[in-house]
């Protein structure tokens, strides 16, 4: 083992996105009436999750903090098929296309969360047929005069033209009956009406809930059902034009087919066309996309850099109470936070390195850009290098370790924090202990007998 010596991290052949300065926004007169932004985030769950979708957006791409809970890594995930967006591509618009079956696959879902709310099955039909009816959005229309007038795609303007046709729900049920490609909608509502309200669990203090308060983290958002069922008219309320004071997430366009008659209706060898249309209806079962925050990511923004604010009930939550709450979640996060706060400190993207079985793995500017260089080890030490260490190795377990690491073109590092002897357990119950510990890295390489040979052999 020696004394860490960062290399030259390696960089990805393909960037696809440009740098941009990392969180906090530097202050100064030339900002003119830029302002520094207060993000907000609630605990869920044990779990520290932002909703906003431009929070979301900002704090992943100003620091690559967090991942989305229904992607790989950014939070982009869209109900978009990707063929369709790319075959009605002229249409230059931000609503997600899916194919009419998907679309008749949310209306099952919504269906059977509204049955099992006690609705009856007459109700739940006119509610659906109500709000799924054919909708003409400001933005189809605007993108049709477009066409119409640049004559760029005749054959998509022409399929354009019955997009405020009705449709019965009757259809849409048949059709549904016959798609099998998601799993139970039941146990999708079931996780968001079990998880759509407060804790339970009221009476107890706060680390002590979010503790004991294990169940799943809700992913899925559903229709507003309190604006769907029918008042004294008979009529749903809140159906109105597409557009109008509601946002565009609601809404989705649906590839449909349609029949056109070559000649007129009385003609003996009349022959139908299908063709495809997009119809802009509203979407019945809504899933969003989250950015969900480690432990560490989500301190270090309250801490370090002053733009996250955390609530829990509705409450904001002060630095102590947080560091109070964060060790009962996760008992080693004192020492975790320090060592993220540290290589932070140092320019490094440190994320989770649970799938190379270590702590961290830092990257150079963000994952985007630089593939992750080491994979972190931590360990809370004194100042003779002892102490009940966290994951205590045997040769063969770190032999491992680094055989790990080096297939997978990282190097391993060992991250010791050294606190004083005379630090007690008080002190450690504020992060102001932090400014007493002191950091050494220590990188462990392998020995290959072949190459020692080699260059002894050449000397």
């Amino acid at each position: 083992m020696a004394e860490a010596v960062f290399n030259t991290p390696k960089r990805k052949r393909r960037v696809c996105e440009n740098y941009e300065s990392p969180l906090p926004i530097p202050f100064g007169q030339d900002q003119g009436p830029k302002k520094f932004k207060i993000f907000s985030a609630e605990m869920i769950n044990n779990h520290v999750v932002v909703r906003n979708p431009e929070d979301i957006e900002q704090l992943y791409r100003k620091g690559y903090f967090g991942k989305g809970i229904l992607s790989r890594s950014r939070p982009n995930f869209t109900i978009s098929d990707p063929k369709l967006v790319a075959k009605w591509k002229d249409m230059k618009t931000d609503l997600p296309v899916i194919t009419s079956k998907k679309y008749q696959l949310r209306v099952e879902w919504a269906a059977s969360l509204m049955r099992r709310q006690g609705q009856d099955q007459e109700t739940v039909h006119k509610i659906l047929k109500e709000y799924t009816k054919p909708l003409e959005h400001p933005c189809i229309r605007r993108n049709e005069e477009v066409q119409l007038h640049d004559a760029l795609n005749p054959e998509v303007v022409s399929t354009l033209g019955s997009t405020v046709a009705t449709e019965k729900l009757s259809e849409m049920s048949e059709d549904s009956g016959q798609s099998a490609e998601v799993d139970n909608p039941s146990k999708h509502s079931d996780c968001l009406q079990e998880n759509s309200g407060s804790d339970p669990l009221t009476t107890k203090s706060l680390s002590a809930r979010m503790v004991e308060d294990t169940t799943p983290l809700p992913q899925d958002a559903l229709i507003p059902l309190h604006g769907l069922q029918p008042e004294d008219g008979g009529q749903p309320t809140g159906l109105t034009c597409a557009g109008e004071g509601v946002s565009d997430h609601e809404y989705v366009l649906v590839e449909e087919e349609v029949c056109d008659v070559s000649e007129g209706e009385d003609a003996p060898d009349k022959e139908a066309v299908q063709r495809q249309k997009l119809t802009c209806r509203r979407n019945p079962y809504r899933i969003f996309e989250y950015l969900q925050l480690s432990l560490e990511e989500a301190f270090f923004l309250v801490y370090a850099l002053g733009c996250l604010s955390i609530y829990y009930e509705k409450e904001p939550l002060t630095i102590v109470k947080l560091w109070q709450a964060f060790t009962s979640i996760q008992p080693t996060f004192r020492t975790t936070y320090i060592a993220y706060h540290y290589f932070r400190s140092k320019g490094w993207v440190p994320k989770v390195g649970l799938k190379y079985g270590t702590d961290f793995l830092l990257y150079w500017k963000g994952p985007p850009f630089y593939h992750a260089s080491y994979s972190v080890i931590v360990e809370l030490v004194d100042d003779h290098f002892e102490g009940s260490l966290r994951r205590p190795f045997s040769w063969k377990s770190l032999a491992t370790l680094s055989r790990i690491s080096v297939n997978v073109s990282k190097e391993l590092m060992l991250c010791y924090l050294i606190k004083p002897s005379t630090m007690t357990d008080e002190e450690m119950e504020s992060p102001e202990c932090m400014r007493r510990i002191k950091v050494q890295e220590v990188i462990l390489s392998r020995w290959v007998s072949s190459r020692e040979r080699s260059d002894q052999d050449e000397l």
